[in-house]
């Protein structure tokens, strides 16, 4: 493989020499052939290096990133221009948004009407939409600031008519610029500021300004944090190891990109069958294995299965370089030799989580094209395969912006946290920026750090390879369902997979929504049982049994049965209260076999390397 790469590049690069540089005009015709092409060749400039004018392109749009935070300036405008190009050649539409202004100048002059010549309680001319939070206080309903956000929401309104159902716009371009716009509505919300917003005000007079010497001080420690790079304070009480992924182990197997973990049993006999772990490498493993109260690997080990746990490497600027490929050979497949080393003559139960579960799903596939039957079930919790809706994360997806992105990666070597976070906190700015904002600056509240906060704090970053073809192949091309994604030279595909299936969704993932990940069960061909949580990508995922609050849908479709789309699945299926770890539980007892004594710990011949949690996990 590595003499074909090799040869790939050279290749490449006498194209260029023939070409003038241009190894992209002898690409083949068509949208992702073309697409893929240029990938390729992007991929050749990091073995043999960018010429100058490549790299003037690089270095130029990483400068400019350093203003835009990573966002491509050339997509923002060419959404605003197709926006504005078309609305100046729509007068139905300008006449639509003129009568709608008056009327909502006429509901807001009678509103305030009323609230000027009445002391009874008014009822609002305009509700807020159900996810909208910001003014459910009854401190709202009170004069002038039930008029204010009144106002506010009437304003909302409007201007996301301006920028919906203009005719001939894109639909990509429409969802940027509704995006685009209720962020800019959102930073201008009456409720954070301190002279419209009832509650701070109320809480400045009780405390007589206190909250606000509070909140400076607040201000300035997380100033101080983001300049030093220092963590969040109230991490410190959450150490990794003793405080989180304290389930004890051995790291029995290491490379270059993994350290696979194998917990020690908690049981007299276990399953037969291992469960064999692949989390995400955008995020430190242990999101599956937080306080002993909460922890997904705990549980399943006291269940009396034997697990292992890969732990990714937090790569830097040398592992620019590594591949999805690399992921799936040194990561998935080196476990899995490792894993049958330990525990000889049985299948394994694959568990994918996010990225995880997407890269397990083509290694899946793979397997089966090729014969290889050592896996024994395949459980997929808050991951995709089908990248067509993926939410409003496409907004951040498209030619424009991964050709930036590139550039930004080029200069680094890989994607840094803060980029990536910045991503996540946008598409819920309500409630990860501007709330957060107001309850620690303006209410001079502490943040209250908690497991799997500060496990979120504890970030990883993504080597510039890797991540681009991951964007491009996945999310821009959807290569993987589309039956274009090739593994070692052959294309996959998830029709293949005749494992059975468990695969979760959460109902809130601003990530991987819940309707995409249910799309495994329309594109395989195998049982598929799907459960539906209560919760966001990470809170859902991690569910434990007593947790009360939680509540899960399950329905389980044999092979011969008939598909049935997402709506109507959620429509037909009971709600139960509890954590859908306990119908997994049973899930995975059905997959096993006959119980056995715990295997040893580690390879023959070869021990343990270190106690878990390892080294990687540490890696900052």
């Amino acid at each position: 493989m590595e003499h074909d790469k090799e040869k790939t590049v050279v290749d490449l690069r006498e194209l260029r020499r023939q070409s003038g540089s241009d190894a992209v005009a002898v690409a083949p015709e068509g949208g992702a052939a073309a697409r893929d092409h240029t990938a390729s060749a992007r991929a050749a400039d990091v073995d043999g290096g960018s010429d100058i004018h490549e790299t003037l392109d690089h270095a130029t749009q990483a400068w400019l990133s350093r203003f835009t935070h990573g966002l491509s300036p050339a997509a923002l405008m060419a959404a605003w221009f197709d926006w504005a190009t078309h609305i100046a050649a729509a007068p139905g539409k300008r006449l639509q948004l003129a009568e709608k202004a008056s009327d909502q100048a006429i509901r807001q002059a009678g509103f305030m009407m009323k609230c000027a010549t009445t002391t009874d309680d008014t009822t609002p001319c305009i509700d807020p939409l159900p996810q909208d939070k910001r003014f459910s206080d009854d401190a709202w309903q009170t004069k002038p600031f039930n008029m204010i956000y009144q106002s506010f929401l009437l304003q909302q309104q409007w201007w996301h008519h301006v920028v919906t159902d203009v005719p001939g716009v894109t639909a990509e371009h429409e969802r940027e610029l509704q995006f685009l716009t209720r962020q800019f509505l959102d930073m201008l919300s009456p409720s954070n500021f301190l002279l419209t917003n009832p509650e701070v005000l109320a809480k400045t007079r009780e405390e007589a300004g206190q909250n606000l010497v509070r909140g400076m001080q607040n201000l300035l420690e997380n100033v101080r944090g983001n300049m030093t790079g220092a963590p969040p304070t109230g991490t410190e009480d959450f150490v990794t190891g003793r405080d989180v992924a304290t389930t004890k182990g051995k790291v029995v197997y290491s490379n270059r990109l993994i350290e696979l973990l194998q917990y020690a049993p908690a049981t007299d006999k276990v399953r037969a069958e291992p469960i064999l772990i692949v989390p995400a490498w955008i995020m430190k493993y242990y999101i599956l294995d937080l306080s002993p109260q909460n922890s997904l690997v705990r549980w399943l080990v006291q269940q009396g299965h034997t697990v292992f746990m890969i732990s990714w490497k937090n790569p830097d600027e040398g592992d620019r370089d590594l591949t999805m490929d690399d992921y799936r050979r040194l990561g998935i497949l080196k476990a899995l030799d490792v894993v049958g080393d330990i525990v000889p003559g049985q299948k394994i139960q694959g568990v994918g989580y996010c990225l995880g579960g997407t890269l397990l799903s083509i290694a899946a596939a793979a397997m089966e094209r090729d014969g290889d039957a050592r896996l024994a079930s395949l459980s997929l919790l808050a991951s995709q395969v089908d990248f067509s809706e993926p939410g409003e994360l496409a907004l951040f997806i498209n030619e424009s912006q991964l050709a930036f992105l590139d550039s930004v990666m080029w200069k680094q070597g890989y994607l840094d946290t803060t980029q990536m976070a910045g991503a996540f906190q946008m598409l819920r700015s309500n409630d990860l920026i501007w709330s957060r904002m107001v309850r620690e600056y303006l209410m001079g509240e502490d943040q209250s750090m908690f497991d799997l906060m500060a496990w979120n704090a504890d970030a990883t970053r993504m080597p510039y390879r890797m991540h681009s073809e991951y964007l491009r192949k996945l999310y821009l091309n959807n290569d993987l369902t589309e039956g274009r994604f090739a593994v070692e030279g052959r294309p996959v595909h998830v029709s293949d997979i005749r494992l059975p299936i468990f695969a979760v969704g959460t109902a809130r993932d601003h990530v991987a929504p819940w309707k995409s990940v249910f799309k495994i069960d329309m594109l395989s061909d195998t049982d598929v049982t799907f459960a539906l949580t209560s919760g966001g990508h990470n809170a859902g995922i991690v569910t434990p049994p007593d947790h009360h609050r939680r509540t899960y849908q399950i329905r389980s479709r044999k092979a011969s049965d008939l598909h049935v789309g997402p709506d109507t699945w959620v429509k037909e299926t009971p709600e139960q209260a509890g954590s859908w770890w306990l119908p997994w539980g049973e899930w995975l007892n059905a997959q096993s076999s006959a119980t056995a004594a715990p295997p040893r710990m580690g390879r023959k011949g070869q021990p343990p390397i270190a106690d878990a949690p390892g080294t990687y996990v540490f890696q900052k």
